[in-house]
């Protein structure tokens, strides 16, 4: 089945210059970016992204969540592919990072642990999000992006895989 995902590269991911080795991994495993753009999101538009933390979480988890997601630019993507969601977020590895497998996104280039960051009151510094469930990417999708801002075309994915 074919699906579209909301990734994410978070501001840490940026400031990194991961940014060239995130995409290439996504393009390896054969998904394809439908819409990319780079843009700094306030507080409050980070809360609409959070929809349900608070709720879930409390109010400190979601101020610590909404103030990293706008401390600096991040580059939003609409991926397209089969099973998109599951996949991406098997590619992007455990949301904690110290929990991440090697060879993920997360495991690769992150290690901040859930335990340390509470300690010092910090976020987890985990460089990307990807859609949990299609439900979820549907709603992110059209949160960040309008149709006019995704694009069609073939890639030698389409034409061996599909």
């Amino acid at each position: 089945m074919i699906e579209r995902t909301l990734v994410i590269i978070k501001p840490d991911g940026i400031q990194r210059s991961l940014m060239g080795k995130i995409i290439t991994r996504l393009e390896d495993a054969g998904l394809k970016i439908i819409g990319m753009k780079m843009r700094w999101v306030d507080e409050k538009f980070a809360e609409k992204h959070y929809f349900d933390v608070k709720e879930r979480y409390g109010d400190r988890i979601l101020k610590s969540l909404t103030g990293y997601l706008a401390k600096g630019p991040v580059l939003a993507m609409v991926v397209e592919g089969v099973q998109a969601v599951s996949i991406i977020r098997k590619i992007v590895g455990a949301t904690y990072p110290h929990e991440a497998a090697p060879g993920t996104i997360r495991g690769d280039f992150s290690h901040i642990s859930k335990d340390h960051a509470n300690k010092h009151e910090i976020p987890v510094s985990n460089l990307i999000h990807a859609s949990a469930k299609p439900e979820e990417a549907k709603y992110e999708i059209e949160l960040w992006f309008t149709k006019e801002e995704m694009h069609t075309y073939k890639t030698v994915h389409d034409v061996h895989v599909i």
